[in-house]
């Protein structure tokens, strides 16, 4: 069973999501934000980023045999699952946690510590969520758009979601040792392998579009608003953030 959370840690996360109700768009306003030219700021240091480092990590990984990336893909995705069970109960959405659960069990023992996905086989595919996805459930709002460093596009009600996700993660508590361990780095490595996987779409995004920053900020809104079920069409040109949470 996970440890209870400690005294700071429960503090922590209310006093984050009452900062994060704070902030509400006004009427009529598709998307708020009202700190651009710092979130501007930000995304040229991120795009800095990917350009020196992340893209051409991406393309290497590109030459290695999939067979190889794929473990390190589904060992990174394994140990995210505990973290999305909790998010499931909070959001009462029991059969996504039960998913979730016999998935992270699964391919924890007969799929060697994650590297494999006999799950998958058997047809039970993770039911992604986060923190953010439950403050939506609780009913507090988006919040401002805002770009974070390294992390790329979000919104406040996201970013304190990406906060909680680290204070509640029971991976430590339940995990294997080798989980533990290196769970970090494969979730990195996984974020790397996709950057490769998507790169010619994300390229186009940061480095095509006449305006990057209005366009990621653009397409992360739809999609994250379709994945949350706010909108009934995602944007045509998916996003996939290079800079995704890889706790």
């Amino acid at each position: 069973m996970p440890r209870p959370l400690r005294p700071q840690t429960s503090g922590a996360i209310a006093a984050l999501v009452v900062l994060t109700a704070c902030s509400t768009a006004p009427a009529g306003v598709d998307i708020h934000d009202p700190n651009e030219a710092r979130n501007r700021s930000i995304h040229d240091f991120n795009r800095g980023v990917d350009s020196l480092f992340v893209r051409d990590a991406g393309e290497i990984s590109e030459g290695i045999d999939p067979a190889y990336t794929q473990l390190v893909v589904n060992f990174g995705d394994n140990v995210g699952l505990p973290g999305a069970v909790i998010n499931g109960i909070l959001q009462a959405d029991i059969p996504s946690a039960g998913t979730n659960a016999f998935r992270f069990l699964l391919n924890s023992t007969v799929g060697v510590a994650g590297l494999f996905d006999p799950a998958g086989v058997l047809g039970l595919d993770e039911v992604e969520t986060d923190f953010g996805e439950t403050l939506y459930v609780w009913g507090v709002p988006e919040g401002a758009y805002v770009e974070l460093p390294l992390y790329g596009p979000s919104t406040e009600r996201d970013a304190m979601g990406r906060v909680v996700d680290l204070l509640i993660d029971p991976l430590d508590s339940i995990g294997l040792p080798v989980q533990r361990d290196y769970g970090t780095i494969a979730r990195i490595g996984g974020q790397v392998i996709e950057r490769g996987d998507i790169g010619d779409t994300v390229d186009s995004i940061l480095y095509e579009s006449a305006d990057s920053y209005a366009q990621a900020r653009l397409i992360y809104l739809q999609n994250r608003r379709f994945e949350l079920g706010q909108t009934d069409q995602a944007d045509t040109d998916t996003f996939v953030d290079p800079f995704e949470d890889f706790q």
